[in-house]
């Protein structure tokens, strides 16, 4: 329907549309999520919150503004640091709306700290944490058997770092039984891998340390063995764990709890048995010592005899058995004598 204005001009009023909430905000939702479908944000996290089901929510802010932000359990278990407030983070996500309270959110995939890598925040952030429930305490760690019947041994069957143990126990005391649990020790399998390794040894009872071992590699390599887990598995044990993970510089969490660290696999190797040759020099060590021991003893029994032989009332008692000696003999001559004349 048309109209005219006064000057006789006609025109067509506009149709007018009247969207319901939800489809506002779809539509809505459907622009921003196209134009802003992969985005990297950075912010201070707070209001953090880490429900039931996994899923992490909080708000990304800075001086100015602040936007929530949600991560679902899919991502969030793949995090390698535990989120905080008051942290700054760096994340990648897409802009989004929730549509049952029309608010404008962010999506997150990924999340790093700023600065300080996600690995070494995670890192920090566990050895806070057990630290505090006492599993690095000295007072905690059980004493390595001096010469242990059998060694198990937790690693990948193809590491280079067994067969540098194999090479230093051959070598040091060929007679120690050596047993093998075979697990992989990189990836995200590693640590479950790892941890039933410790638990079969201590089930099965069939050996006396066990050592956990692999060679050198990155931090992303090492990881596994930074996992809560593992650690737990460690503390746990009750036959002594040698933790022997990478090189000297290299730290995990596994070498804070285990009862001894090594600073390299073939270091485990010879802090775990003594060589044949330092045993039998022990050995002859304490045999001699034994014998200046031995000798001592009769050389001090023999001065005590001498002293008391020099008493005054043993050397009267020596009289009075000398004189009752002669005595006797006096006896003996005088009945001999009397038998001689009867």
């Amino acid at each position: 329907m048309s109209s005219s204005d006064q000057l006789g001009f006609s025109f067509r009023p506009a149709d007018r549309r009247v969207w319901t909430v939800r489809d506002l905000v779809v539509a809505v939702r459907t622009h921003i999520e196209r134009e802003y479908s992969d985005i990297w944000v950075e912010g201070e996290i707070s209001n953090f919150r880490a429900h039931d089901s996994g899923h992490l929510y909080f708000t990304l802010k800075d001086q100015n503004a602040q936007i929530k932000a949600v991560m679902f359990r899919s991502q969030a278990r793949l995090l390698r640091f535990r989120p905080e407030n008051g942290m700054q983070v760096v994340g990648r996500g897409r802009v989004t709306i929730y549509e049952d309270r029309g608010e404008l959110q962010i999506s997150a995939e990924y999340l790093e700290p700023k600065g300080a890598g996600a690995l070494q925040v995670a890192f920090e952030q566990l050895k806070a944490k057990l630290e505090a429930e006492g599993l690095f305490d000295a007072a905690r760690k059980k004493p390595i058997p001096t010469l242990p019947r059998r060694i198990g041994i937790v690693t990948s069957p193809q590491a280079a770092a067994l067969r540098d143990i194999l090479n230093v126990l051959r070598r040091r005391h060929d007679t120690a039984g050596i047993l093998i649990f075979p697990a992989q020790v990189q990836g995200e399998a590693a640590p479950l891998e790892v941890s039933a390794g410790i638990r079969y040894f201590n089930k099965a009872r069939n050996v006396d340390v066990i050592i956990m071992a692999r060679g050198g590699g990155s931090a992303e390599d090492l990881a596994a063995f930074n996992h809560e887990g593992l650690a737990r598995a460690v503390a746990a044990s009750e036959i002594p764990v040698i933790s022997a993970i990478g090189h000297e510089t290299d730290f995990t969490i596994i070498d804070f709890v285990a009862d001894l660290r090594a600073p390299t696999p073939s270091a485990a190797a010879e802090l775990v048995i003594r060589s044949r040759q330092e045993v039998e020099e022990q050995a002859e060590g304490l045999r001699q010592r034994l014998a200046r021991a031995m000798r001592y003893r009769l050389l001090m029994g023999r001065q005590a005899l001498t002293e008391l032989a020099r008493h005054g009332a043993f050397a009267y008692m020596m009289e009075l058995i000398n004189q009752r000696q002669q005595k006797l003999d006096d006896l003996l001559y005088r009945l001999e004598r009397s038998q001689r004349q009867m």
